[in-house]
């Protein structure tokens, strides 16, 4: 009886042991397999991999394109974006403790490699012959950066063929960013994204002390997201630095801006005096080292309120404008509505539909006619018409069509 019972104790534990073995060789044999399938994979990416350069400049530099686990994680997903979108109904206490711990992520506060070569890019790319030297800033993921944003640049490209333009953009500056800014320079315009050098562009404004203090996570970035912030600093940064043309990503280029010099264009004027009641920052034109946009760099840096929506941007130019007025030395001009805002923001919505009527099908006609004379370009208040759908006949499907390089690859997919 003690002996039976005994056989059966060896028999459960060799069971045990049995089964045990063959669950650890079914685990090894697995990951073997997965091992291999990865290799096999990472292999058939290598063979596809090539090199991409920048291309339609002489500052070009070659990127090796990643692999496909690098493209996922260097793609700055939706998800990632989210979470520099700072947190509501919290203290400011909070909300710099949480800023704190996301910096890091923060490619714009970033000094790498690429960031420090910026100086170099810039001097480089615009070395040759511009018709127009552009500037835009782009802070999103770049995957973010879509079709309304393309018509822009298309519209730039055809207006004016041999301008330059440079996207200070760190998501830009990369694999994906050179996807999309191929079908431009295969045509031969010359188009670059670069990380930006923020300290380095910064330096010597008075905007270098505010810009350490963020960077350092002991101020507050308020509820704003920063990225929008820092876009409206750097646009000035880089005029003042270099000088040329600012345009939002949103803005569809109509006439050349060759003409044009030290210039800000008014967004809404008073309908009984007809003077600007509100400027904006979307289109900006002015020679580099100009005082006023010194004094927009030093407004940014002493009333910083990253709460109010437009504070830092719109309503920064309008308060230093209405401060400088027309005192000696700065020298610029202002704008009416319809050189680059002819539609406000409540008023866009009527550029997409298609006319239903005899009378709003005249209408389109008259408007198209007196942009095509009096509009240096149409900004499309994207907050407010990005869901908008384009339909055909419209005003802004017809000055898509009539300002477009590409648009028969493109607009048509």
């Amino acid at each position: 009886m003690f002996e039976c019972q005994s056989c059966r104790v060896k028999r459960h534990i060799f069971k045990t042991i049995y089964f045990a073995a063959i669950f650890m060789l079914l685990v090894l044999v697995d990951s073997l397999f997965c091992n291999l399938s990865l290799h096999y994979a990472a292999s058939r990416t290598k063979k596809n991999l090539s090199v991409l350069p920048n291309r339609g400049t002489s500052g070009a530099r070659q990127i090796p394109l990643n692999s496909v686990t690098e493209e996922a994680e260097g793609g700055y997903s939706e998800d990632h974006q989210r979470n520099f979108n700072p947190p509501i109904n919290v203290t400011a206490e909070e909300r710099i403790d949480w800023f704190r711990k996301v910096l890091p992520e923060f490619d714009i506060f970033k000094s790498t490699r690429v960031t420090q070569q910026f100086e170099g890019r810039v001097r480089r790319f615009f070395e040759g012959e511009c018709e127009g030297r552009f500037f835009m800033t782009w802070i999103s993921p770049a995957n973010s950066f879509r079709r309304r944003e393309f018509i822009a640049i298309d519209s730039l490209f055809t207006v004016h063929p041999n301008g330059c333009l440079m996207i200070l953009s760190p998501s830009l500056d990369s694999r994906m960013g050179d996807r999309i800014l191929k079908p431009f320079q295969d045509k031969g315009f010359r188009v670059l994204a670069v990380a930006p050098d923020a300290p380095f562009l910064l330096k010597d404004t008075p905007a270098e002390s505010w810009f350490d203090e963020m960077k350092s996570g002991r101020k507050d970035p308020g509820e704003i997201p920063i990225a929008q912030n820092l876009s409206n600093l750097l646009r000035l940064a880089v005029l003042y630095k270099y000088g040329g043309v600012y345009l939002d990503t949103d803005f569809i280029v109509l006439n050349k801006f060759s003409r044009l010099r030290n210039t800000i264009g008014a967004q809404s004027v008073h309908p009984v005096s007809g003077n600007w009641s509100r400027l904006n920052n979307a289109v900006l034109i002015f020679d580099k080292n100009h005082p006023l946009v010194y004094k927009f760099i030093e407004e940014f840096a002493l009333t910083f309120d990253g709460n109010k929506w437009g504070h830092n941007g719109p309503y920064l130019v309008s308060r230093v404008v209405d401060r400088v007025g027309r005192r000696p030395g700065y020298n610029f001009t202002v704008l009416p509505p319809l050189a680059f805002y002819p539609a406000d923001w409540n008023r866009i919505g009527t550029y997409f539909p298609r006319p239903t009527d005899s009378v709003t099908s005249k209408w389109v006609e008259a408007k198209l006619l007196q942009l095509g004379k009096e509009a240096y370009g149409v900004h499309l208040w994207n907050k407010q018409s990005r869901k908008l759908k384009i339909e055909p006949e419209s005003i802004i499907a017809k000055l898509i069509l009539d300002h477009c390089s590409i648009c028969d690859t493109v607009y048509t997919t």
